[in-house]
């Protein structure tokens, strides 16, 4: 029997790759987002892929697709938990109750939801445990200017995934985080023509091929439940990360 993963936004960008990856590694793979048609388009043809349409933010919803895989696929043995949205670059006063409403729900909300709904069955099945892997963001270890609601959202899935790991433990159940910087996807091209920097100009930033961070997935999930990377940094080299302020 292959093993099995859930991998939330795996429609595009950093999601699909990572899908992509596991399905060619053996796995089967609950590929979940929002778009129906979008799953569809994106996993034709692929007998281990089941597609799921869910809105993280909606526990329900969320409870539904991680039942359904789980009845298809016989157990979950992963999580990627990597459905996020990013916000303007804006100051705080600038920010409407809608941006900061709408990140939140996405980011801590949605990600807690997945969470709980992957414990949950992780610690009934037999045999017990899994691996949950949060998607965080090098913008939980140094913001970037004007990102309020976006960093405040991966400060908090820190403390998301350091508390998963202790709560796990009676259950085989290992937690950790991946840090990504400047993966190359349709939704981070403007990389390329420029990005707002902390001095308040806007300059084009490295960018990494997006294959490398399914693959620090995969890495991840492919050990033992004794071993975890609590946390993992992969970014592209010369971007401004350690010296972003």
């Amino acid at each position: 029997m292959s093993r099995t993963i859930i991998i939330t936004g795996a429609s595009q960008g950093i999601g699909k790759s990572t899908a992509d990856a596991f399905l060619n590694a053996g796995w089967t793979v609950g590929c979940l987002a929002r778009s129906a048609d979008k799953l569809d388009a994106a996993f034709a043809g692929q007998d281990r892929a089941i597609p799921l349409s869910v809105d993280v933010t909606d526990s329900a919803s969320v409870n539904a697709a991680f039942d359904a895989f789980a009845g298809k696929a016989g157990r979950i043995d992963a999580l990627f938990n990597n459905a996020g949205r990013g916000s303007p670059a804006e100051a705080i006063d600038e920010i409407s109750d809608e941006t900061w409403n709408a990140v939140l729900s996405v980011n801590v909300t949605g990600m807690f939801n997945c969470a709980r709904a992957a414990f949950r069955h992780m610690r009934a099945q037999s045999p017990q445990g899994g691996r949950i892997v949060n998607n965080g963001s090098i913008s939980a270890t140094a913001p970037r200017w004007r990102s309020v609601p976006y960093t405040t959202t991966k400060y908090a899935i820190t403390g998301l995934t350091k508390c998963l790991s202790l709560d796990g433990r009676p259950f085989d159940i290992a937690c950790g985080q991946i840090d990504i910087g400047n993966a190359l996807t349709d939704m981070t091209e403007d990389m390329a023509t420029g990005k707002p920097q902390a001095d308040g100009s806007m300059k084009p930033e490295p960018t990494m091929d997006v294959n490398h961070v399914a693959e620090a997935v995969l890495h991840m999930c492919d050990l033992p439940l004794e071993t975890n990377v609590q946390f993992m940094t992969i970014m592209a080299t010369k971007m401004p990360f350690v010296g972003r302020g």
